[in-house]
C-alpha cells in the first residue's frame, strides 16, 4: 500500500471519528437537558411535599377515617 493510500485511509478514519464525536456530543447535550428538566421537576415535587400540598389535591391526616365509616 502506498503512502498516499495510507494517508487517504487515515483521513477517512478521522472523518468517521469526527462524525461519531459530534453525534456523541449531541446525545450528551440532550441528556443534560433531560437531567436539568428532571431536577427541576424533582425540586418542585420536594417543595410541594415539604409544604404539605400535592398540587390540586390536599393530603389529609393519615389517621383520619374516611367519611363513609
Amino acid at each position: 500500500m502506498s503512502n498516499e493510500n495510507q494517508l487517504i485511509d487515515i483521513e477517512i478514519k478521522i472523518a468517521h471519528q469526527d462524525k461519531t464525536l459530534e453525534e456523541l456530543s449531541d446525545v450528551i447535550y440532550k441528556q443534560q437537558q433531560q437531567i436539568d428538566s428532571l431536577e427541576k421537576s424533582l425540586k418542585t415535587l420536594i417543595s410541594r411535599i415539604q409544604n404539605g400540598t400535592n398540587g390540586e389535591l390536599e393530603i389529609g391526616p393519615a389517621d383520619e377515617k374516611p367519611p363513609h365509616y
